[in-house]
């Protein structure tokens, strides 16, 4: 059957992959897979940008609200509940449309894990350490200096994946880029197609402002408020989240409201230029190019009259 054939709709962070995806899942029936680290965090709702509880209602997703704010969650964790969820949809014979701009799950899902070495508590603890002392800019910076590619694909404010990275080189000697680099990129685990959005920079760049303004307008300090009063702290993914990391210096009192927006605006940019660099090394990605009159409509059109039978039974 054609539902065998995954479809991963990816871009970067605000681009309308997700309104695209919910657009292609309403007209052929399909379900959607969600392919976004911080969407699996309950009660991060605003400054992950999910669909609504009546969008989800009249399309299933799946693997969004799976975890608590104060849980870590992993890439393992995350392919455990992506296959469950990949099985039950071809189960019931639907289209399968994973949707999202993580690119470390798309690697995952379509090539399998790069487990790496095993963790040195020792290490960690010592560059833990040196974040608390130096700031976690400071390790980022030697990143950039023994791994200039995984340093252009990790967000400078992403501390667990710059630990991770410097802990590869000192057990290995060699980049994590590199290590990464040499599993086999052409083994798949699932038939699947690529389809990319990409935007225009001025253009990317007006949706990530309007998307911060409409972030706070929607009660995004609010929801900030409400995880940093619960019982259990965040963990330090959700912690260090585009959107939350920033409302939470403006809490502390480390950033008036107005700069806390403009940080929001500018780390979702590099954030973007980080997913642009990792989509690069899918080269079967079908690019489509967007306009700031392009609708989701539109898009599912043309990619109904080229793909169609992709997602007929």
């Amino acid at each position: 059957m054609a539902t065998d054939c995954l479809t991963f709709i990816i871009g970067c962070t605000g681009c309308g992959k997700g309104t695209l995806g919910r657009e292609l899942a309403r007209r052929t029936g399909g379900e959607v897979v969600s392919l976004d680290s911080m969407k699996v965090y309950r009660r991060m709702d605003i400054g992950t940008a999910k669909p609504s509880p009546e969008t989800r209602r009249e399309i299933p997703h799946h693997v969004i609200d799976v975890v608590e704010p104060s849980e870590d969650f992993s890439v393992a964790k995350y392919v455990e509940h992506a296959e469950q969820a990949i099985a039950g949809i071809r189960a019931r014979g639907k289209p399968v449309f994973v949707v999202g701009g993580t690119p470390l799950y798309l690697k995952a899902l379509t090539e399998g894990l790069f487990e790496g070495p095993g963790a040195d508590p020792t290490i960690r603890a010592r560059l833990h350490k040196a974040a608390d002392t130096d700031g976690a800019p400071a390790l980022y910076r030697r990143l950039q200096e023994v791994d200039p590619d995984a340093a252009d694909r990790i967000h400078p404010n992403d501390l667990r994946r710059i630990i991770r990275a410097l802990e590869v080189f000192e057990l290995t000697g060699q980049p994590i880029s590199t290590l990464q680099a040499q599993w086999d990129r052409e083994r798949t685990k699932y038939e699947h197609v690529l389809i990319g959005l990409r935007r225009e920079l001025v253009d990317q760049n007006h949706r990530t402002n309007e998307r911060a303004r409409r972030m706070i307008e929607a009660g995004l300090v609010e929801e900030v408020q409400s995880l940093l009063a619960e019982p259990k702290p965040l963990s330090t993914a959700a912690r260090q989240a585009v959107g939350y990391s920033e409302i939470i210096q403006h809490l502390d009192g480390k950033a008036s409201l107005a700069d806390a927006i403009e940080m929001i605006k500018i780390n979702t940019r590099q954030f973007a230029k980080a997913q642009r660099t990792w989509f690069k090394r899918f080269r079967k990605t079908e690019w489509v190019d967007l306009t700031p009159d392009s609708t989701a409509a539109e898009i599912a059109d043309e990619l109904l009259q080229r793909r169609g039978l992709l997602w007929s039974a």
